[in-house]
């Protein structure tokens, strides 16, 4: 009874690479979900800073402005939407799956609720601080989308470009986030010291993210991104940042400046949206070039498979071939001596699978190195939540902490961390966080 055909090593490589391409068109599908997201969230952090400024100013200021950007925020939104809803058709193929649906899960309902919170904003219903809560909610919520598409992507150039992507919009969040702290200062015409402690949290937290930024996003986009940090829209934005924070609590801040402070700021914001997008364009294109070369190799391994299949050879024999790869060039050979051609192509397929594994084995250790960032990160977020819980604390009072404390030991951010996750069951007591150094 004849053996059953068995699969050649060559039909394994092959496969390898099937897997290898289905996962690069998954990144692409990803990439083009966080790029749409990306505009989303310019537009909702327009909407927002826009808001406070008519909450501030008692519907004086803004009503036409927003109502035009409420409909540039529904068009995005539905694109984000059809992205979402073809990632789910998708689900079985997504190696992180689990984790990316429950955030998009969780950020659905906030897309829901944006009418009512829209309604409630005309109606001045809400204070400033309030909607800008909200907002700032919703976009933490499609951040975290992105956070997981940058923590599932398996090619270490893609992921690269993603944790740059993601500090990128985090950091722009920020601004965000300062737009509307200044817009709803200065449209009030009044400051505190809390919202002044606010703002300074806010403008670090930025210098942090782009950090971060620079560290893994390439040298071009570096250099564009430094260029923007000049100029005047940046020097008018530092100079209304001194009246606010750097006057006492309680000064009276001139309200005519609520419209430079917005315009100011949101100058840098859309020069931030204008590297975004090349950041995503990069993204896309790198997922091209990758899915391309991939394709085009597993060509060549299938003219090699209908090769093998037509000689006639010893399927395993170059395994414990012991000898070189090639013979030395102009080495004579009595008649007949000639290497087969199968064997040829024998040594050719343990040679390629010697390749891809050891460029599996590259990739791996870089994309072990590029996600020791998004580890840090959830680390740090993972302390500050144990924080707010066991002490009731905000979020900033957390970072605060965390920071004062890594500060004062000389140690960097992570480490202290790591340490209240360690001492989590002493959190109650008032020294836990400040043990000494071991």
């Amino acid at each position: 009874m004849p053996l059953p055909t068995m699969k050649s090593g060559l039909s394994f490589l092959m496969a390898a690479l099937r897997c290898e391409i289905d996962a690069l068109e998954q990144l692409a599908r990803t990439s083009a979900l966080v790029g749409t997201i990306g505009r989303l969230v310019h537009a909702l952090q327009r909407e927002r800073g826009i808001s406070n400024v008519l909450l501030a100013s008692q519907g004086q200021r803004f009503a036409a402005e927003r109502s035009a950007q409420i409909a540039e925020c529904l068009r995005v939104e539905q694109a984000v939407r059809a992205c979402f809803d073809q990632l789910e058709t998708d689900a079985s193929r997504i190696g992180n799956g689990a984790r990316l649906f429950s955030r998009i899960a969780w950020v659905l309902p906030g897309l829901d609720g944006l009418p009512e919170l829209r309604r409630r904003i005309g109606a001045m219903e809400l204070g400033a601080a309030e909607a800008t809560a909200a907002f700032v909610k919703l976009i933490a919520g499609l951040l975290a989308v992105v956070f997981e598409a940058a923590d599932g992507a398996t090619d270490p150039e893609i992921s690269r470009q993603l944790v740059a992507m993601f500090n990128f919009m985090q950091g722009k969040e920020f601004a965000g986030q300062e737009r509307a702290c200044g817009a709803a200062a200065f449209a009030s015409g009044r400051n505190d010291s809390a919202r002044q402690q606010q703002w300074l949290h806010l403008i670090e937290s930025q210098e942090r993210c782009f950090q971060v930024f620079v560290e893994f996003s390439a040298a071009d986009l570096v250099e564009l991104w430094q260029g923007t940090q000049s100029g005047a829209p940046l020097a008018e934005q530092e100079r209304l940042r001194r009246i606010a924070c750097a006057a006492p609590a309680g000064v009276a801040l001139d309200t005519e400046l609520s419209q430079t402070w917005f315009d100011s700021c949101s100058r840098r914001i859309d020069a931030m949206q204008s590297i975004e997008a090349r950041l995503a364009a990069d993204l896309r294109r790198i997922c091209e070039q990758k899915t391309a070369q991939a394709r085009a190799e597993l060509q060549v391994q299938e003219a090699l498979l209908a090769k093998l299949a037509l000689e006639a050879h010893t399927p395993a024999a170059i395994f414990f071939d012991e000898k070189p790869a090639t013979d030395p060039p102009g080495l004579p050979q009595a008649p007949g001596s000639a290497t087969p051609y199968g064997r040829q192509l024998e040594r050719s397929i343990l040679e390629m699978v010697q390749e891809q594994s050891q460029r599996l084995q590259a990739m791996s250790d870089e994309l072990d190195t590029v996600r020791a960032a998004l580890n840090e990160r959830k680390l740090v977020e993972r302390a500050k939540g144990l924080l707010m819980a066991h002490r009731r604390l905000s979020e900033e009072q957390a970072h605060k902490m965390l920071r004062q404390t890594a500060m004062s030991q000389n140690r960097r951010l992570v480490e202290v961390a790591e340490s209240v996750l360690a001492m989590a069951e002493y959190l109650p007591n008032e020294d836990a966080l400040r043990a000494p150094r071991t």
